[in-house]
């Protein structure tokens, strides 16, 4: 992970700005998965990114809506580059072949990482509201790291099978 931010100095707007990019960054590398690996049962690969992809997306929808209560239509200061992977898959990491269950291990260590980059951020920040916002989303991600884990706990039998397994 590369993170381009100096926590010590965020305010409250440039938090919100940096976690809706986190949430935009997720969403836009799950749906690439999700293309890219593409469905072919209604819980394989393709299917648990596209849900992840929704959760993102609504994720970053009340993030921006707070901001936009907040501060209304002032411009974003921080951008993309100054995060790359936060929470965001590995680009190399998902297959064609890949089994529901490798593709929810791989959510959840997105997940997770998305909770320690929060945590560690807190240690940094002055700022008490930026701090209690990254509180929150770490909290956030611990639901997000239980909810995953559930999805594993239901799945089916054989769902550990990669694909091209299945016909041996």
């Amino acid at each position: 992970m590369s993170v381009k931010i100096n926590f010590s100095t965020l305010d409250l707007m440039d938090a919100l700005d940096l976690a809706v990019l986190i949430e935009a960054e997720a969403r836009d590398r799950y749906n690439f998965f999700a293309e890219q690996i593409g469905r072919r049962d209604a819980v394989d690969a393709g299917s648990i990114f596209e849900s992840m992809a929704i959760n993102e997306e609504k994720h970053g929808q009340q993030l921006a809506a707070r901001r936009k209560e907040l501060f209304a239509d002032k411009p974003v200061r921080v951008n993309k580059t100054a995060i790359f992977d936060v929470e965001a898959p590995e680009f190399g990491a998902p297959r064609w072949n890949m089994s529901a269950f490798k593709a929810l291990q791989l959510s959840l260590a997105s997940e997770e990482k998305a909770y320690w980059f929060y945590d560690e951020a807190i240690k940094h920040v002055k700022d008490a509201g930026v701090r209690a916002l990254f509180t929150e989303l770490r909290d956030e991600e611990t639901e997000h790291v239980r909810m995953v884990k559930e999805a594993i706990q239901a799945l089916p039998p054989g769902s550990d099978i990669d694909v091209e397994d299945q016909d041996d």
